[in-house]
């Protein structure tokens, strides 16, 4: 069995305060993917860089104290690439890939759009340059029989079934059309499969995965789901369990927890 979890950490020094590191130990992962790490490479302790016997890997946004995205694991990949090669994104260290014998891991973090128009139009220059980056990937693993899990808080609800209350969250950002036409050929047009979605295709308030600081959205469960592992269709069909971890909070996101009848090492 092969256990990713992913996770938005809304600060990884903040989610260490909040318990993480002690429930991570005991959830058996393979690897973790984590994402807004808020923090370069001095800020992180000993502790959080490795944990439960996984080693942590990063790539830091160059700005102190924003993005950036880890992966942790139990068997030390045979490579990693932090970015895609775009300036502007790769300076906000939102991108890293680690590769083993026959499969690739990629935590992404893909911008919000929500603070400012400025900030949306970011979000649509890199939903425009990691498209191509997405089809690359999955010709890859069609030359090679590379399997890809992509571990991404991606920012975008893709269904009515994602967020609580869709009909008014139609013109915010991560449920604007644009956002679900582009999430929606990501799947149809490149193959990219939702292992979540494969295995629950009717879960709602469950499956969400982040909720706002405002209104008591969280003790309402009004909230989003927009984490998830899009992964190639061969590994996907062998996803045979999913969760959300909601039982602690860490975060303003909750980790999502999938299990794949593959070889962890």
């Amino acid at each position: 069995m092969l256990r990713i979890i992913t996770l938005n950490l809304n600060g990884i020094r903040s989610a260490c305060k909040k318990g993480w590191r002690e429930w991570l130990a005991g959830q058996d992962a393979d690897i973790v993917c984590v994402q807004e790490l808020k923090a370069q490479d001095a800020d992180l302790a000993e502790e959080m860089r490795a944990i439960d016997g996984m080693t942590g890997y990063f790539h830091y946004a160059e700005k102190k104290g924003y993005s950036g995205v880890g992966l942790y694991a139990r068997r030390a990949p045979a490579r990693v690439v932090e970015g895609i090669g775009v300036a502007e994104f790769d300076a906000e260290g939102r991108y890293l890939r680690a590769d083993w014998p026959g499969l690739s891991v990629i935590s992404l973090y893909v911008p919000s759009g929500s603070s400012s128009p400025e900030r949306q139009a970011a979000k649509f220059r890199f939903m425009e340059v990691f498209y191509p980056h997405l089809a690359a990937l999955m010709d890859e693993a069609k030359q090679t029989g590379r399997e890809f899990v992509i571990c991404a808080d991606w920012n975008i609800a893709p269904t009515e079934k994602d967020l609580k209350n869709w009909k008014s969250n139609q013109k915010n950002s991560g449920f604007l059309p644009e956002e679900r036409t582009w999430i929606a050929r990501v799947a149809g047009e490149l193959g990219w499969a939702d292992a979540y979605r494969r295995l629950y295709p009717d879960a709602e308030g469950e499956a969400y995965t982040w909720w706002s600081n405002r209104g008591q959205a969280w003790a309402k469960n009004v909230g989003w789901r927009i984490d998830y592992q899009l992964v190639t269709p061969a590994l996907a069909a062998t996803a045979n369990a999913a969760s959300v971890y909601k039982d602690a909070r860490f975060s303003d996101h909750a980790p999502l927890i999938i299990d794949y009848d593959w070889p962890a090492g």
